[in-house]
């Protein structure tokens, strides 16, 4: 039973280093996009290459991390829930509705995605406020300064949910397809070419598991799929939690709403995909390096 315990606790961990090692890794662009995505009047006018070049020379290098301590704050808990969880739904699915092969990836990515989505939001919301902000012109002073801010002046705890149907309708399909493709791919290349792309897990020799640049290369491959098919909700996340720090907020006070005003003003390409190029160049190397961490980490802590 110890060992068990001990199994949630290894297989928490795991999840939460891949999501850190995986977020460090892209926060810069993480930062251009959401001040691309609700339109910061200091940066509106630039594109994704000279916002990253411009946010340096206005705010310093580590201008490029704002909000980032926030977001490992949110992305420890955020990643070791869902990559956790996905495991566990995985098993319930197989076991009480007997449902196996492809179709119980994507359920169980889904719904891990929901779990660890809804478990985190606050934090989400208050690193999306922490790195809106430019030097300068500061309304928060920190995390919990934020905290206590959204608390006060927007509602309770229900200031802290703004946004969330859009990111829980936008997270089932990502992470979904996410954990599907990723799966899939896996599941595909070790059975069809074990020696050319498998090795021996080092926890568990009787485990193949796939090479490091061929778990990097599925995860990519995971990751662009999965953000093609949500990218619209995301935009629409955004808008709704800067909600109260933009002009135009009382038009996008719910998800219908605000993908229509964001349709009719920007249109698809300029508006629903706004910043797609850059979410590529952002989710790519993120789940590449999500998914490898966490076959790594999971040889590192025999979860096998």
């Amino acid at each position: 039973a110890a060992r068990r315990d001990f199994y949630w606790l290894r297989s928490f961990i795991a999840g939460g280093v891949a999501g850190c090692c995986a977020k460090t890794t892209t926060a810069p662009l993480d930062r251009v996009k959401i001040l691309l995505q609700a339109h910061n009047h200091h940066y509106k006018h630039l594109g994704v290459f000279s916002t990253l070049c411009a946010v340096p020379k206005k705010e310093g290098y580590l201008g490029l991390y704002k909000g980032n301590g926030a977001m490992m704050i949110r992305i420890f808990p955020y990643g070791a829930i869902q990559f956790m969880a996905f495991d566990q739904y995985k098993k319930v699915i197989k076991k009480q509705l007997g449902i196996s092969g492809h179709v119980h990836r994507l359920m169980a990515g889904s719904m891990a995605g929901i779990t660890a989505v809804i478990c985190t939001y606050p934090l989400d919301m208050v690193r999306v406020r922490l790195a809106f902000q430019v030097k300068g012109e500061h309304k928060y002073m920190g995390i919990i300064h934020a905290f206590k801010m959204i608390y006060t002046k927007e509602g309770g705890f229900c200031g802290f949910y703004r946004g969330l149907m859009p990111t829980v309708v936008g997270m089932a399909p990502y992470a979904g397809f996410s954990f599907f493709t990723f799966g899939t791919l896996k599941s595909i290349g070790l059975a069809q070419a074990p020696h050319l792309l498998g090795r021996p897990s080092l926890d568990n020799p009787e485990v193949l598991v796939l090479k490091t640049h061929v778990n990097l290369l599925c995860g990519g491959i995971a990751g662009a799929i999965a953000q093609t098919i949500s990218y619209p909700l995301d935009v629409t996340r955004r808008r709704m939690q800067l909600g109260a720090v933009l002009p135009d907020s009382e038009k996008c006070l719910t998800m219908v709403q605000t993908l229509k005003y964001v349709y009719q003003q920007h249109g698809i390409r300029r508006g629903l995909y706004r910043g797609l190029s850059l979410n590529y160049i952002r989710c790519i190397p993120s789940q590449a390096v999500a998914f490898t961490t966490y076959e790594l980490m999971k040889q590192f802590l025999r979860l096998n």
